[in-house]
């Protein structure tokens, strides 16, 4: 499901292209693209409970903003993101790309992939991918961006 959102996101999303088609549509083209049928449900029903999280018709994260309070993560949680993916999520709250409630946001659809190999590269384009859909943030997204981009071309070197 993971591999389905990166190709939509990087294909359609990210590159700003037209994605005003209707879903059965949609679904063969990605079935055309080799994933299957299971897989692009899947995603597409992630982003679909990404979009309700936005509109505010799934979970509610009222969080007060207490620069003393700490998240801790539940066992199942820790699980998923390992002590990189944890500090990492931190270390954008401090730089001002997420608040708490983007930050629950991100937990709550990385929780969502059901899946038992996920690291810190994964994590940067679920942020990414939540950033992107959340109207207001697109200054946070950019932040993301440059942070996830400039990453990579430093290793090119």
């Amino acid at each position: 499901m993971f591999d389905v959102l990166l190709y939509l996101f990087e294909t359609y999303i990210h590159n700003e292209v037209e994605i005003r088609v209707d879903q059965d549509k949609l679904t063969d083209d990605l079935t055309r693209a080799g994933f299957q049928r299971d897989d692009i449900h899947n995603a597409l029903n992630w982003l679909e409970k990404l979009a309700d999280l936005q509109d505010g018709q799934g979970k509610t994260f009222s969080l007060n903003a207490d620069p003393l309070a700490m998240r801790i993560y539940a066992d199942a949680e820790s699980q998923v993101l390992n002590t990189d993916c944890r500090g990492f999520l931190l270390f954008l709250e401090h730089i001002q790309v997420l608040n708490l409630e983007t930050r629950e946001m991100v937990i709550d659809r990385l929780m969502a992939l059901d899946t038992a190999e996920f690291d810190l590269e994964d994590l940067k384009w679920v942020i990414l991918m939540v950033l992107f859909n959340i109207p207001g943030c697109e200054n946070a997204y950019r932040k993301m961006e440059d942070l996830v981009f400039e990453e990579d071309e430093q290793h090119l070197h």
